[in-house]
């Protein structure tokens, strides 16, 4: 057992962030690692949480400024980790620190470098449909609160440097290996989102006004690129109708991924309200194949939205999405299950309610740490039911999205990141 308990975290979403500050409250050392420049993870990138219409920001940004305050913490952002080794309570981790080419102790987050930066590209953060510089703050209340510089899209015109009175670009950083001694590990690396490209019929990527429930967050949301303001990427209008279409990838055997994703009739609906709530005139329709809204307080939602909103459920087999040149909308080809019939409605604006997918490099992380991932490369519970949280490989533990579609909210996923911490102290402690 070693001398200075300490806790691996990897991912700094909301359920890392959780697992990470029940830890430090217990006065076991936490090193968070993040492979992004800020902590804050999906929630950072949503709107409202359901059924509540809570400001994400409003629950994420003190939760993560108290992980990162917290003096058993430390940060590893920009990191990742690339080899583990040893036993439960003799864990080696190697960790390497990618180059920001920013001093953080430096950085004030003034951003005079960002309004000098000639570069613009587009900005992941919003899903591509907002620009960002080569210098950058993945968001405003990103923590910590520095700017990052993108080396792949740098000129390096030299200007960030001239104008940063604080003297905290570097130029010449290099990537940094650092060696961890934990006794514990905690993953939480949560998920990625399907790219709805991969069905064609859809149009993704093919008409401008067809975007996946993600993109549609930015867009309502004020730290957005339209500053909360939803209007259509085609054209800049207000769209009057819109769409949502569930299951886009998911429950679907011929792309892989027969699950349901558990969250996206949640998810929708909450975001049509948003649209209704924005605009009270909106026309907007949910294409579902059947709603799957469990949890307290979720089916109260969608009967709210019914009835309150005038929201219109259609449970239907959507076939094709086609562009009309002279009206510049949206059809949607659909069969109505109710009815048996085959239908076709106009819209400005279509929404893709896509599928959640493990990110596209558990598997390597888990090859890393030697744990098992189950068929869909999510990771593998040691036992669902009695070890939820336990990977296949003692003083090896998950939490959040990485386990599957089976957390299913933010509220669950806290709940499993505490359960994680729990897990992960009983190693610390005991010396197992």
């Amino acid at each position: 057992m070693l001398g200075q308990p300490a806790v691996l975290v990897i991912g700094g979403g909301i359920s890392g962030i959780q697992a990470s500050f029940d830890l430090a409250s217990r006065g076991i050392k936490v090193y968070l690692v993040e492979k992004s420049p800020s902590i804050g993870g999906r929630m950072a990138q949503l709107d409202k949480t359901f059924p509540t219409m809570d400001c994400s920001m409003c629950i994420l940004a003190p939760k993560m400024i108290d992980c990162s305050h917290h003096p058993n913490v430390e940060l590893l952002t920009y990191s990742e980790v690339k080899e583990v080794k040893g036993s439960p309570g003799n864990f080696t981790v190697k960790v390497v620190k990618k180059p920001r080419y920013v001093d953080i102790s430096k950085c004030t987050g003034c951003s005079m470098c960002v309004d000098n930066c000639p570069v613009e590209v587009p900005n992941e953060f919003d899903g591509g449909l907002g620009m960002r510089k080569a210098i950058y703050m993945p968001f405003p209340q990103a923590v910590p609160r520095t700017m990052t510089i993108d080396k792949e899209n740098c000129i390096e015109c030299g200007l960030c440097e001239k104008v940063c009175e604080a003297g905290a670009v570097d130029l010449d950083q290099k990537p940094e290996e650092i060696e961890l001694k934990v006794g514990g590990i905690i993953v939480a690396t949560g998920f990625d989102i399907f790219d709805p490209s991969q069905i064609p019929p859809y149009g993704y990527g093919r008409h401008k006004d067809v975007i996946t429930a993600l993109e549609l967050e930015r867009l309502l949301c004020a730290s957005g690129p339209t500053g909360g303001h939803l209007v259509r990427p085609s054209d800049g209008k207000v769209p009057k109708t819109i769409a949502f279409i569930q299951c886009v990838g998911s429950r679907d055997r011929r792309h892989g991924n027969p699950y349901c994703s558990s969250i996206c009739c949640k998810y929708a609906v909450k975001d049509a309200v948003l649209i209704k709530e924005h605009d009270p005139s909106a026309r907007v329709c949910i294409f579902y194949i059947d709603l799957r809204a469990f949890g307290r307080g979720f089916q109260e939602f969608v009967n709210r939205a019914k009835t309150e909103y005038g929201i219109r459920f259609i449970r239907s087999n959507p076939g094709e999405i086609t562009y009309d040149p002279e009206t510049k909308g949206l059809s949607i080809w659909y069969e109505d299950t109710v009815t048996r019939k085959i239908e076709n409605l106009n819209f400005d604006l279509v929404v893709l309610s896509a599928a959640l997918i493990p990110r596209k490099d558990v598997g390597d992380l888990a090859k890393v740490l030697g744990i098992e991932v189950d068929q869909y490369g999510f990771l593998k519970p040691s036992s669902s039911i009695s070890e939820p949280v336990d990977t296949t490989v003692p003083g090896i533990f998950a939490c959040g999205y990485c386990l599957g579609p089976k957390t299913g909210d933010i509220p669950d996923s806290v709940s499993q990141g505490s359960a994680a911490a729990s897990r992960a102290a009983e190693v610390i402690v005991s010396g197992e």
